[in-house]
């Protein structure tokens, strides 16, 4: 019987997941991979953890080594990049990066893990050093390293990634400025009262907000970025990082497999591309996204090693599916926990969809206790059916879990009405007698029933 020769380009999170599985559930398969870089797995969410001394060592953020998937039998060419691919001959060629020698595989089946890049503007001065990106472990080593020395730090973008390393920048003492072309941080997650107390806390501790407004360029003495041009002013920096978002890696099938606009690679509930013998996941596709049930793009590590676990499962026939992606999320920004999944009111509107919030603000635990604390819910469905879109929470108390129960119930296609009445325990160190997604839920199916005798 012939040995099934599989391909995987790229070894981060999706990369790795696959391969991983790939070795257990295919043992007779032929698997190599495919790696410009000299590592695999690299956790770049970790990455202010590191910048701010949370995490001591950056080598903490791997959790394989292409030694581990070596021992699985899998052959593994690092620093191989690979130059092309042609699908319907089901070769590729790929350029050695130490020995500069061109080689030439043949595949069965092709796995496309090659994941994304970030967003990098052209504009005046971004040759200037002191310019950085926030993605793998290089530019985590170069960020520890420039910081050192830089007093005046500007984060470009609003994100996630951006916003950790505000508060590692901060905690380290430097004067930190954080821009984004919208008027609002985190604007892609949460609804204004989320935000708001947010930026309150980021002023308090001297962190500049120079929001809604884009950068123009950068301009430096001797080499070094020393001034950020904004259409709104002029502000001094001794570094700057962008953290402005990603683009996937695809251009080695652009012309050969369906694509989004952006070259998001897409792909069916099995992992396969347009083409059969194709699989693709993480960073370099795009997801099924549950509140619409359309495709879109959405760059989690979460989803990668979901789809690309998926693909080792689905590589010789379609076994089983991918429920799709409610975009989870969550983040600490210093005593404030926070999380969301699915669509924001002004992400549903601008999606076309008919929606009301419930904002739910009340304690987390009962009153009786000796401490508790603010909570902050919402609830996003739409106006006809109650099906829920998204959710969001805010708390200094680590109520987190509660947007992953919310991120089922969107999967599920649940109703606030159904939410209202789900089974939740009760103890009074950790929840109220109506847990408080029972009440965001009560609250939301009254305010429909208003709504339903008004327009009666």
């Amino acid at each position: 019987m012939k040995t099934t020769k599989i391909a995987v380009i790229g070894c981060t999170h999706a990369g790795t997941a696959a391969v991983t599985q790939l070795a257990q559930q295919h043992p007779d398969a032929e698997i190599t991979v495919y790696e410009r870089n000299d590592n695999i797995s690299f956790l770049s969410c970790g990455i202010a953890l590191a910048v701010g001394g949370v995490v001591k060592d950056a080598e903490q953020l791997f959790y394989a080594t292409p030694q581990q998937l070596e021992g699985m039998g899998v052959k593994m060419r690092m620093r191989h990049e690979v130059l092309g691919v042609d699908a319907q001959a089901k070769t590729l060629t790929a350029r050695s990066l130490e020995g500069d020698n061109i080689i030439t595989d043949t595949y069965d089946k092709l796995v496309m893990t090659t994941g994304s890049w970030p967003i990098i503007p052209k504009m005046n001065g971004m040759d200037l050093d002191n310019i950085l990106l926030c993605k793998n472990y290089g530019h985590a080593k170069t960020i520890m390293a420039k910081a050192t020395d830089a007093e005046r730090v500007t984060i470009v973008g609003a994100g996630y990634i951006g916003i950790e390393l505000v508060e590692a920048f901060e905690e380290m003492g430097k004067q930190v400025t954080l821009i984004d072309n919208m008027d609002r941080i985190l604007c892609k997650y949460l609804d204004q009262p989320f935000t708001d107390p947010l930026e309150a806390e980021l002023k308090r501790r001297g962190v500049e907000l120079a929001l809604g407004r884009s950068v123009e360029a950068f301009e430096g003495e001797d080499g070094q970025v020393r001034r950020v041009i904004t259409t709104n002013g002029t502000l001094e920096t001794d570094l700057v990082v962008l953290c402005i978002g990603f683009r996937p890696n695809t251009e080695l099938l652009k012309g050969q497999v369906e694509m989004l606009p952006n070259g998001a690679i897409i792909v069916d509930e099995y992992m396969r591309t347009s083409n059969p013998d194709i699989f693709a996941a993480g960073d370099s596709c795009a997801v099924h996204y549950n509140p619409t049930g359309a495709m879109a793009y959405i760059p989690l590590a979460t989803n990668a090693v979901r789809m690309g676990t998926l693909i080792a499962r689905n590589l010789m026939q379609p076994t089983i599916r991918y429920m799709g992606t409610q975009g989870t999320s969550g983040l600490k920004l210093y005593d404030y926990n926070l999380a969301s999944t699915g669509m924001t009111v002004a992400a549903a509107a601008a999606a076309g969809l008919d929606v009301q919030e419930l904002t739910l603000r009340d304690h987390d635990i009962p009153e009786f206790m000796p401490h508790y604390e603010q909570v902050l819910i919402r609830l996003v469905h739409e106006t006809a059916t109650g099906r829920i879109v998204g959710g969001q929470i805010l708390s200094k108390a680590d109520l987190t879990q509660q947007i992953n129960t919310l991120s089922v119930c969107i999967q599920n296609g649940m109703t606030v009405a159904e939410l209202a009445f789900v089974d939740f325990f009760f103890q009074p160190h950790y929840n109220k007698p109506w847990n408080l997604l029972n009440q965001a839920g009560l609250q939301a199916m009254a305010a429909m029933d208003h709504r339903g005798k008004v327009k009666a």
